[in-house]
């Protein structure tokens, strides 16, 4: 006779920011409540993992705070207690045509040669506005920047990290993450800042723990019993009507279930009818590398447009935390590079091309690479259209009639920052 399943108060798949988030503020709210987190991983993080290797600490890609909520973040940081947090103000700048531009460039084409500042100035001032609103985010870039300002930067550079078309997104595809200005905007940046004025954007500051993003996980985890993540359980069907979950190891009787997997992932195991085809994304290949010495200073990252340059941003790790005191101040990188879902990319040839670009961007030029590491983030960002949007919130929709509630990036298939994962996740919880 088989015997019947355990049964939870609360299933949580996915042992990242999200699904760990809503287990915390779950129990926060009732703490007596049993509540289940099932990771198919060997360790819970998602994304947000760390990787400490000979001397060097690196993201599984640069995962910074930017907080908006003082709440939150507070809430964070009384979960660390003696873990160094920095609050950096950024410095970011664009590689174009051999130049460092400062970030947005939309802002800052003052800094271009002079014919080209002037055919931006134009064609901004000329752009294609219309009365109808834009079909897709690169309709939406060119009526609100010009053919100038797209097509040198905003084009090829969303390009490369969406390995898509962009006439194929929503025109609101990066929400509030886009940084918009309008011709008063750009033309009020030609002044010069003065001292001390501070960063523009969403991301103009941002925090950064000395043990990387991992202690953020370990935040999250540290008012959670032992025992409740169980790593290495991937969930493999759920059954809706009888409100069971199925791992390899067991089944789970359930009345809620909080998933941060992928969507369309999600719709399969719960056996819901879809579209896959609606749901497309990226993948991110990530190279985090050690160098013997110092490169460039006062610098957190830069853009690159240029599509015969095999990446789209580089980082620097060791211009964000010094090092410790009697270790070697070294140049410790982190390299990212956009490629099509599904694309196979063959890392040692890769590899090999991101040194080369890294000399011919004179990143790099008689430095020793004395560490390195590869991951692969699959999916990366999600392609945002009409399409994927309709469908996402009909397959939400019909989850959360079973019980069934969908979070994160990847659950809500969208762009947001980590901190939106957890105002989500703590707003579900008081929804609950």
């Amino acid at each position: 006779m088989t015997a019947g399943p355990t049964i939870a108060d609360t299933v949580v798949i996915g042992a990242g920011v999200s699904g760990l988030s809503f287990a915390g503020w779950w129990r926060e709210r009732h703490p007596g409540a049993e509540v289940v987190v099932l990771e198919a991983e060997a360790e819970p993080g998602g994304y947000c993992r760390t990787v400490v290797q000979d001397g060097f600490v690196w993201d599984y890609s640069g995962h910074f705070f930017h907080f908006r909520d003082p709440a939150i973040e507070a809430w964070l940081r009384a979960r660390m207690p003696g873990q160094e947090v920095r609050t950096v103000v950024r410095r970011s700048a664009i590689r174009y045509a051999g130049r460092d531009v400062d970030f947005p460039f939309q802002k800052h084409i003052h800094q271009l040669p002079l014919d080209e500042f002037l055919d931006c100035l134009v064609e901004l001032y000329f752009r294609p506005t219309g009365e109808a609103p834009p079909r897709s985010f690169g309709d939406m870039l060119t009526r609100r920047f010009g053919r100038g300002i797209t097509e040198r930067f905003l084009r090829p550079y969303n390009e490369k990290l969406y390995a898509t078309d962009l006439d194929r997104l929503d025109v609101d595809a990066m929400g509030r993450f886009f940084p918009h200005a309008d011709i008063a905007d750009i033309i009020a940046s030609m002044r010069p800042r003065p001292p001390g004025a501070p960063a523009e954007g969403y991301n103009a500051t941002f925090t950064y723990p000395a043990g990387g993003a991992v202690q953020y996980i370990h935040a999250l985890l540290r008012d959670l019993p032992a025992g409740t993540v169980s790593c290495g359980e991937p969930v493999t069907a759920i059954d809706l009507r009888a409100r069971e979950v199925a791992t390899p190891r067991r089944r789970l009787g359930y009345r809620r279930v909080v998933s941060s997997a992928p969507l369309p992932r999600l719709a399969r195991m719960c056996g819901i009818a879809h579209d896959p085809a609606v749901f497309s994304s990226n993948q991110v290949a990530v190279f985090n590398l050690g160098f013997d010495r110092k490169g460039p200073r006062d610098l957190h990252w830069m853009y690159f447009p240029d599509p015969a340059i095999a990446f789209y941003r580089v980082g620097w790790y060791d211009n964000i935390l010094p090092p410790q005191p009697g270790a070697p101040n070294r140049m410790s990188l982190y390299v990212e590079i956009g490629a099509p879902g599904g694309a196979v990319l063959d890392e040692r040839a890769l590899l090999a091309r991101v040194l080369d670009d890294l000399r011919r961007e004179r990143i790099v030029t008689d430095h020793q690479l004395v560490a390195h590491h590869h991951v692969l983030l699959d999916p990366a960002y999600v392609h945002i259209t009409q399409a994927s949007i309709a469908e996402a919130a009909r397959i939400k929709a019909e989850l959360a009639a079973h019980g069934v509630h969908s979070v994160g990036r990847y659950g809500g298939w969208t762009y947001c920052s980590i901190e939106d994962n957890m105002l989500e996740t703590r707003a579900l919880a008081h929804q609950l």
